[in-house]
């Protein structure tokens, strides 16, 4: 803690809002800093910030899902990452293990069709015959960043995903974090879309397992990668046959609350570890794991990033964008 940089060595802004997430960001960090040197933050920014390098990047965590304020404190800024917890859309076909979304996955939001990876779906018109069209999206990744995602896709296939290898290390580092970030010794149960969790009772002990989805075990506890579109809103997603309605017609995989206050084109990449499944069963007992595991594909990711000697910052790139 004791280097010193200016607010211009910034480049990445580290995004997260709930308290596992931030946990599993300062875990994540090679080096902690201190504040940059004779920083003054602007008057207009109330965010609380924490300081670190991952690899050759200096990252800055902000507590908060909102760019603008960031950006005048840290004008060097070249993008963000979002990165916390979701909600898994399940596969509309549970043999089909390519698109099987489970507790403890990650999902990277990937450009899809007409959208950028991001869509917001409580936000659109009424058109012709009642259609609800969706208006927000946000904008496509900066390709540097999907240039970094190819070449993890390729690590992965050659070599697995070093995901479960930093878990350990930062578990066996930091002991106190064992219970809240370790995976979770509870069964992944998934319930069909149309039974609902019994009123007043906070956990599924008492939900009739004749209502479960039976799906395949998988081979290993390892962290499954996909990537597409999130679906981000400002309510939580609590109603199975909606969820399944968004994937079914929109591509949907996960959803998530905060990637909606940054819908003003942001450069922005958002990585989610999938703690339940948006469902009337929602429960936060995956929270510190599927946190820590979208944590650990984001400091992956970052390896790849270069650290050009010239790149646009978020600023540029959101003023080219609204010409």
């Amino acid at each position: 803690m004791a280097e010193w940089f200016s607010k211009e060595d910034y480049t990445v802004a580290w995004i997260c809002a709930l308290a596992p997430e931030l946990v599993a960001a300062a875990a994540m960090l090679d080096e902690a800093y201190a504040p940059p040197a004779a920083f003054r933050q602007d008057p207009n920014d109330s965010n609380v910030y924490s300081y670190g390098r991952i690899g050759q990047h200096k990252i800055v965590v902000p507590a908060s899902t909102t760019a603008t304020n960031l950006l005048r404190s840290f004008p060097k800024i070249r993008f963000g990452l979002m990165v916390g917890i979701g909600g898994g859309i399940p596969a509309r076909i549970v043999e089909d293990s390519t698109d099987d979304i489970r507790l403890g996955d990650v999902v990277v939001s990937m450009p899809h069709g007409e959208y950028g990876g991001v869509v917001q779906y409580d936000h659109g018109k009424i058109v012709h015959e009642g259609q609800f069209v969706y208006a927000g999206s946000l904008g496509k990744p900066p390709a540097i960043l999907l240039q970094a995602i190819q070449s993890v896709q390729k690590q992965h296939d050659m070599r697995g995903s070093s995901i479960p290898q930093l878990l350990g290390e930062i578990l066996k580092e930091r002991p106190r974090m064992d219970v809240k970030y370790r995976r979770p010794n509870t069964e992944d149960h998934l319930y069909q879309a149309e039974y609902e969790h019994p009123a007043d009772v906070k956990n599924c002990s008492r939900c009739d397992a004749r209502h479960l989805v039976q799906r395949l075990a998988r081979e290993s506890d390892e962290p499954v990668i996909h990537y597409g579109l999130i679906g981000s809103a400002d309510r939580v997603m609590l109603h199975g046959p909606t969820r399944d309605k968004l994937r079914t017609e929109k591509n949907i995989i996960c959803l998530e609350m905060e990637a909606a206050g940054l819908m003003d084109s942001f450069p922005c990449l958002v990585i989610r570890g999938i703690s339940d499944y948006a469902d009337s069963h929602k429960s936060d007992r995956w929270h510190g794991y599927a946190s820590i595991v979208a944590a650990g594909y984001a400091k992956e990711l970052l390896n790849f990033v270069p650290e050009l000697a010239r790149e646009p910052t978020a600023v540029e790139l959101m003023s080219v964008s609204d010409r």
